[in-house]
């Protein structure tokens, strides 16, 4: 299998990466669907509660420094520097992402390459007034206050999020167009340790082969969309993209 995708990766034109939490385990980050995983043991808080509730907002922080204390620093796998390897190539013209981590960027993807669906966890914003906020000054906010107050907005007073898209929350209009034009442009569509189960992002896979392009899902576990998919790949996602890397060094 892994000797067609990498044939595949040499005859297209304009491939396509999406990808999911399975992406970044290798990176130290737990999978939240997985067995065991975040969700499972707590509920995510919705947006409309983030919102309601100045409780919530509190619970909201407190998870995610104890999270961010938790996993620790991480850094880019090599699964991630392969995909940054085939962007540098001009295999990949665009890399759709679900995680919220930002280690695509690290590994050396440019920005303008990267399509966030779920936004970004390593900072947080003003959802009154957007401004940008570093994660150091929300933490030294948050604790300064013995944790009893939310941080806000130092601009305007607004409520201040992680730059991530809640449950309940609206998804990114801009991205979601990106994503669009670049799943309709392609002719390859790789979605890479995701579930494909959180819609509308799962959908782009399917718009893909609708639209002509092959769909290759590379993923540890079954999903739902394997049926509809041109090639299957049930193995450890890392080594699988080091193997595609092999063949064009």
């Amino acid at each position: 299998m892994s000797l067609v995708l990498r044939q595949w990766m040499e005859e297209s034109n304009n491939a396509v990466v999406f990808t999911g939490a399975g992406m970044s385990t290798d990176s130290g980050i737990p999978d939240f669907r997985s067995p065991g995983g975040v969700w499972t043991r707590m509920a995510p808080i919705m947006f409309e509660d983030f919102l309601a509730s100045e409780y919530n907002r509190i619970e909201a922080w407190r998870r995610k420094f104890a999270m961010d204390d938790e996993i620790g620093a991480v850094s880019p796998n090599a699964g991630h520097m392969a995909i940054a390897k085939l962007v540098e190539l001009g295999k990949v013209s665009a890399v759709i992402t679900q995680n919220i981590d930002n280690l695509h960027q690290n590994s050396g993807v440019a920005a303008e390459k990267i399509i966030e669906l779920h936004g970004n966890s390593t900072y947080a914003k003003c959802l009154d007034c957007d401004l940008r906020h570093d994660l150091a000054d929300v933490r030294a906010a948050f604790f300064g206050s013995q944790q009893s107050q939310a941080p806000g907005c130092q601009n305007c007073g607004g409520i201040v999020k992680t730059a991530t898209i809640s449950f309940g929350q609206a998804m990114p209009e801009r991205q979601m167009r990106e994503a669009e034009a670049a799943t309709m442009s392609c002719d390859l569509f790789l979605a890479i340790g995701s579930s494909l189960q959180v819609f509308p992002a799962a959908g782009f896979p399917i718009m893909a082969r609708h639209n002509g392009a092959r769909l290759v899902i590379i993923n540890r576990e079954p999903t739902d969309l394997d049926e509809a998919a041109s090639l299957v790949i049930n193995e450890e996602i890392t080594p699988v993209l080091q193997n595609i890397i092999g063949l064009n060094s």
